[in-house]
Formats: C-alpha cells, structure tokens, sequence
C-alpha cells in the first residue's frame, strides 16, 4: 500500500526562490547562505557567465573582475552577442522547473513565472563602499567602475527582454533596503521571511512585502 503524498512536502519540491541585487548589495553571500539553511540547490547566473567568459580566454575567476577593464569588455561583447545569456537563463529555465531550488540572477525574477522574488536595495554610495572593502580598491575607483558596469548591465537586460534592471520592481515579492543593515541582519530578515511567509504560508508569496 503506497504511503499518501504530503502537501507540504510536495511545496517544498517546487519551491523557487530568486535573489536579485545589483553590485555591493550582497546578494551572492546571502544568497548562498540562505540556500545552505534551507536545503536548496543553489545556482548563480554570474558564476555561470564567468565560467562562459573563462572558456572565451578571459581572466574571469579573479575577485572584482566584473568591475575591471576587462570585466566590462566582456559586457561589451554579451551586448552584441546575446548568445551567453540566452544560454545561461535557458540553463536556469530548467533548474527552477525541477524545483527546490534558489537562484542568484538579475533575469529570472522576470523570466520565471512561480517563486518568491527578492531584491535586496543598497544607494549607489553604499554599494561602492562595500566594493571597495571587497576589491581593495578606493572609493572613488569602485564608484567609477560601478557606474560603469551597471550602465552596460542594464544596457545589455533591456536590449534583451525590454525590462530595466534595479528600476522596475514589478516582479518582486520583497524589496529590502540593506544600507543600515549588516549582512547578519539582512540574514536574519530574509530567514524570517522564509519562515514565516513562504513556508508557512505559500498562498502569501504573491503579494509583495517592502521593507524599505
């Protein structure tokens, strides 16, 4: 006699969550955390580009690289070539439908249909600070590059699939602003949100929480 299923059990295999951010916000290190805690597979859209800009001779493993000359050269090249991202999100297409998973990308909050969205905010001058703690660099270099790399970024989203990355918020359940916070503190928010919310209570993950 086959046992019955368990609902919750069934939720669980189905669950998707989506972590977005732009640079500095620490959206990859919680990410990570957060997938760790929950038993979720976790997969990166920028570790995947990286790995694409690795087998095309970049240096891409480096710390900061995104933020470097070559960093943004390649986002020179993924804007007239759309082909490492379409390769990427197709890749992350298939993990969010196999479930129990959480996922680092700027594209799938849009991309994907189910989950529970976040994006995690920082001001500009926040996000530099913390990218020259990261990369050793001063201030005033992180802030250079990070202008730099978010103007071919979003250049790049919205020639692709016509959304404006860390402008449109539309396809989030939860914004969080993370400036007066500490990594421990975003943490603790978003496993109280996981426990409290999606977990709990899946019918809730559509509507959307800010905490800003």
């Amino acid at each position: 006699m086959s046992k019955p299923k368990n609902p919750r059990s069934e939720e669980a295999k189905k669950l998707v969550i989506c972590i977005s951010g732009m640079a500095g916000t620490g959206k990859s290190t919680l990410a990570k955390k957060l997938a760790q805690k929950y038993g979720l597979k976790y997969y990166s859209g920028g570790d995947a580009l990286r790995d694409l800009a690795a087998e095309k001779g970049y240096d891409s493993l480096l710390n900061g690289w995104w933020e470097s000359p070559e960093g943004l050269r390649f986002l020179d090249q993924r804007k007239t070539d759309p082909s490492f991202d379409k390769a990427v999100d197709e890749k992350l297409l298939e993990y969010a439908a196999q479930g129990n998973v959480l996922l680092d990308s700027w594209t799938m909050p849009w991309l994907v249909k189910q989950g529970f969205k976040i994006w995690l905010a920082a001001s500009v001058e926040k996000q530099a600070e913390r990218i020259s703690r990261r990369d050793r660099m001063t201030i005033a270099e992180s802030l250079n590059a990070l202008k730099e790399k978010e103007a071919r970024t979003k250049a790049i989203y919205k020639q692709l699939y016509g959304f404006s990355l860390g402008e449109d918020f539309s396809p989030f359940n939860l914004v969080l602003d993370t400036d007066n916070l500490s990594a421990e503190q975003v943490f603790g928010v978003l496993c109280m949100i996981m426990d409290k919310v999606v977990l709990q209570e899946p019918e809730k993950t559509q509507k959307e929480i800010s905490c800003q």
